[in-house]
């Protein structure tokens, strides 16, 4: 099974994190070379692609990075992680509605700042703020940009102040920290409960196989078949396809002409996915100085 190449799509348990993922996967396919794109708290549930063999030379230049969560979340609560798995730091009685927090979602859509909690993996001098959190150490965090396409209320209780948030956002984003940041401004504050991701990086829910599936697959020596092509998540770069003489002249390195691989506009920020001649993905390519190069190969 050391020959394995492609991406699995795994939906994330509670309780592992992402890491705990990979070391499962490096077992139950018997290869060490496997990385993931995306990484899930260990509370979160949900899309977690996993890259192995070759493919994993795609895990940071995915052109697709968009994140899409279910959240669930409690108000009249704080705590030191800002999720309900940690210490709680304040209650208060909830006395606001759906529409109050309708009202107020606008000031967290859109390019806005926001501070990563101490319970994070974000690094500062050196050290991990989750570690120093551990220490009973709080930092000052510089404010970081990250993008919210859509979030929207799906569901709410008045009587017990819980509810759903539907979230789109840009990677990096902490889903966590919208739901205190919004309990802030509401003046009870709030915590998350639960979080499901529903699409990372083109991938759905759909997609994604549990832990449990995969090892079933690879008892019964099916593991292969569970593998997505790597070329699938570069879907919106146009193809180019290379007869048998370009194949091998590209594959040795040699410089070809943009127009001998059958590309007449030379726009030098465009991508494109290679094929050979006998249509397998060979990988991604540029055009630079009206020659074709390489970008990363994948075979």
């Amino acid at each position: 099974m050391n020959d394995l190449n492609g991406i699995l799509c795994v939906n994330k348990p509670q309780g592992f994190t992402s890491f705990d993922v990979v070391a499962r996967l490096r077992g139950i396919l018997k290869t060490r070379k496997i990385g993931h794109a995306g990484t899930l708290d260990p509370m979160a549930t949900g899309v977690l692609p996993v890259f192995v063999g070759n493919a994993t030379k795609a895990c940071d230049i995915m052109p697709d990075s968009r994140k899409a969560y279910r959240a669930s979340f409690r108000l009249g609560v704080t705590s030191d992680t800002q999720d309900s798995t940690g210490n709680v730091l304040s209650t208060s009685e909830v006395h606001c509605t759906a529409d109050d927090i309708k009202n107020i979602i606008p000031k967290f859509t859109g390019d806005i700042m926001q501070i990563p909690p101490m319970y994070s993996a974000v690094s500062v001098n050196g050290k991990r703020l989750y570690e120093l959190a551990r220490q009973g150490i709080e930092i000052e965090r510089e404010p970081r940009p990250v993008t919210v396409t859509s979030l929207s209320l799906a569901e709410f209780s008045e009587e017990t102040g819980e509810g759903v948030l539907e979230v789109e956002c840009s990677k990096g984003t902490y889903i966590r920290t919208i739901i205190h940041d919004i309990g802030t401004e509401l003046g009870c504050g709030g915590v998350m409960t639960d979080l499901v991701r529903t699409v990372s990086n083109g991938f759905v829910l759909s997609d994604s196989l549990t832990l449990e599936e995969i090892q079933k697959a690879a008892d019964e020596g099916r593991a292969e078949e569970l593998l997505m092509p790597v070329e699938r998540v570069f879907g919106k770069y146009p193809e180019i396809h290379l007869d048998e003489n370009c194949t091998k002249l590209y594959r040795n390195g040699v410089k070809l002409y943009a127009e001998k691989a059958g590309i007449r506009q030379k726009d030098e920020n465009v991508r494109y996915r290679v094929f050979s001649d006998d249509d397998a993905f060979i990988g991604l390519a540029y055009v630079k100085e009206g020659c074709l190069r390489v970008f990363k190969n994948f075979s």
